[in-house]
């Protein structure tokens, strides 16, 4: 049952840093290319995604700072984010649909194991989508590969879609790490 582990680490060696545009909460560039797909989850329910934006590198393959730093991995598990919400209210996910994931995320994690591994830039994306919503985890890191764990992005998740609603006049939120190096988005697919 190393599925998830798998598919990370395929994932992690094909993803180049490239330009990511978000719009209107959906991660998108020219080119984008799905680098790994998978079902994951106890029910194999949750689909999970990792992408690839082909095009220019936002590092200089050829300097060895370059080189030296594309090794360099960055544990981030149990790091803090500041959560917001995204307003106005309306259209926001399911909070039961973004328990099933969050589910998913601990379920693999005791299977499969907690941590995984998303190369640098700021368009290296995990994407994990069931029914109403979507929970994004984004490596901002230029300059570093991140590892992060699962348990801690199913905590942020079943964090912000109960707290990120109508009735806080939201719709979905995001929770950013201190330095900005990555955020989790919690939204309506």
């Amino acid at each position: 049952m190393k599925v998830f582990a798998l598919v990370l680490a395929t994932a992690a060696l094909l993803v180049e840093a490239n330009p990511l545009v978000q719009r209107d909460g959906d991660f998108s560039c020219p080119g984008q290319t799905v680098v790994s797909e998978a079902f994951v989850g106890a029910n194999k329910d949750v689909k999970l995604t990792q992408y690839n934006c082909p095009g220019t590198s936002k590092r200089d393959e050829g300097s060895l700072i370059a080189r030296q730093a594309a090794n360099t991995t960055i544990n981030v598990c149990g790091n803090q984010c500041n959560t917001f919400c995204y307003t106005p209210s309306g259209g926001g996910p399911d909070p039961n649909d973004c328990h099933v994931i969050a589910d998913a995320m601990r379920y693999e994690s005791q299977h499969s194991g907690d941590s995984f591994l998303i190369t640098n830039g700021a368009t290296n994306f995990v994407l994990m989508n069931y029914s109403s919503c979507k929970a994004v985890f984004v490596n901002q890191n230029t300059q570093a590969n991140e590892t992060y764990c699962l348990s801690d992005w199913a905590t942020v998740t079943d964090f912000i879609a109960p707290n990120c609603q109508a009735t806080q006049n939201a719709h979905g939120g995001q929770c950013n790490a201190a330095d900005g190096t990555w955020f989790i988005q919690v939204a309506h697919v």
